[in-house]
């Protein structure tokens, strides 16, 4: 029993160090600036970055990030590392976004690109292996991106994963398995999983119409059908409306000048509607034809649809209509254990990001209604002015009445 646990031990601790971080970056230090490349694409207006914690936070230098800084604009930084390939191992892509500005339309995800990467051509329609992360516009639009590269062109995930739409800091992680299954997780809880081949149309059907079947042209699909003994009953048809035996002429009524008085028309106690014979069993039915499939030719499995040869870059090419988002801790790593370790005080930074932004928004109400009393008092003395003025005015009407009396 020991030795089968020492042996455990053993084979976790070896299969740990062949665990790989790829790229680690928090933008903790402005070392960003020569690792980072802006994309000088032409025809579109870039905006830049900036690092910052942001206007609340729970630590001022862990929680450092890149924050959008211009509103309405694109946005295309990238970056390259030591190129890797995912091939029998996990692909983990993890990092952070703080949408403090309470985004109202922009995107919020990042991508990861080959070593065709050109860092400063970057723009919307270059070529990327998966984008990842939330992207939302007014109330219609929040949901997790999920979109992967399989022979030149871009799948989307068939499922709507809601992201979270708050000020505060959130951990985006895709886990992406040799098996070809995958998880969404945000903040260390998982979302969203399933299988690659189930959840995105990378491959054809398996199974298709038989193009040579055809429905039998002597195939009844009526369930029920009309009783060809059922008879309409002869004093079933009645008018629908009918002139209201309780109306009467008017006595001023005049026909030569209004016409020949017609009483008005209502509804017929007695009619029954359209009548129609009763159903009943078809004989002859035998259910619903439907087309029978057969094998398509055309699929083929593939085992690989995890695999991605060639891992070299990861860059945010994105638009947003409000700037203010923070994006930080990326991490690319097939070390599904580490990603989970790395995301595990999410929400401790969120408690310290509440409680300060509280402090922050009780002290801007308090500020608002000292504003609110100052702006009182101001008012209540131009009253007295105006009050002063009125008597003032008064009493020089007096004196002016006085004097012309006096001259009388």
């Amino acid at each position: 029993m020991r030795t089968c646990a020492l042996i455990l031990t053993l084979c976790t601790a070896f299969s740990a160090v062949f665990c790989d971080v790829f790229f680690d970056e928090k933008f903790d230090t402005d070392a960003w600036k020569e690792k980072w490349t802006y994309s000088e694409h032409p025809g579109k207006e870039f905006g830049k970055f900036v690092r910052t914690a942001g206007k609340f936070y729970n630590d001022p230098e862990k929680d450092q990030g890149l924050q959008t800084s211009q509103d309405a604009r694109f946005y295309a930084l990238s970056t390259k590392f030591e190129p890797f390939s995912n091939k029998d191992k996990p692909l983990v892509i993890q990092f952070t976004v703080k949408h403090e500005q309470n985004i109202d339309c922009g995107g919020g995800y990042i991508k990861v690109f080959d070593c065709s990467l050109n860092e400063k051509d970057l723009h919307g329609e270059t070529p990327y292996l998966l984008m990842f992360g939330p992207d939302i516009c007014g109330p219609g639009t929040k949901k997790v991106h999920v979109i992967f590269s399989y022979k030149g062109k871009n799948h989307l995930i068939n499922k709507e994963i809601r992201c979270k739409d708050d000020v505060f800091t959130h951990y985006y992680t895709l886990i992406v398995q040799p098996d070809n299954t995958y998880e969404v997780l945000i903040d260390n809880e998982k979302v969203e999983s399933g299988n690659l081949e189930d959840d995105w149309d990378f491959l054809p059907p398996k199974k298709i119409k038989d193009p040579e079947a055809k429905k039998p042209e002597d195939l009844d699909e009526r369930a029920t059908i009309a009783d060809p003994d059922d008879k309409k009953p002869e004093d079933w048809d009645k008018a629908e409306h009918i002139p209201d035996p309780d109306a009467t002429k008017p006595d001023d009524w005049d026909d030569e000048m209004d016409g020949e008085w017609e009483p008005p028309m209502i509804d017929n106690p007695e009619y029954k509607g359209e009548w129609t014979p009763k159903q009943i069993d078809n004989p002859n039915y035998k259910g619903v034809w439907k087309h029978p499939e057969i094998d398509n030719p055309e699929y083929t499995a593939d085992s690989n649809l995890y695999l991605r040869e060639e891992v070299c870059g990861v860059g945010f090419d994105l638009w947003q209509v409000k700037s203010g988002s923070i994006f930080s801790k990326v991490l690319v790593t097939d070390d599904v254990e580490h990603a989970k370790e790395e995301a595990a005080g999410v929400k401790a930074t969120q408690d310290g990001e509440k409680k300060m932004k509280d402090a922050q928004d009780e002290e801007e109400r308090k500020k608002a209604e000292e504003e609110a009393k100052k702006s009182t008092p101001a008012k209540d003395e131009d009253d007295d002015d105006d009050e002063d003025e009125d008597e003032d005015d008064v009493a020089k009407g007096e004196a002016t009445e006085a004097e012309e009396h006096d001259e009388l």
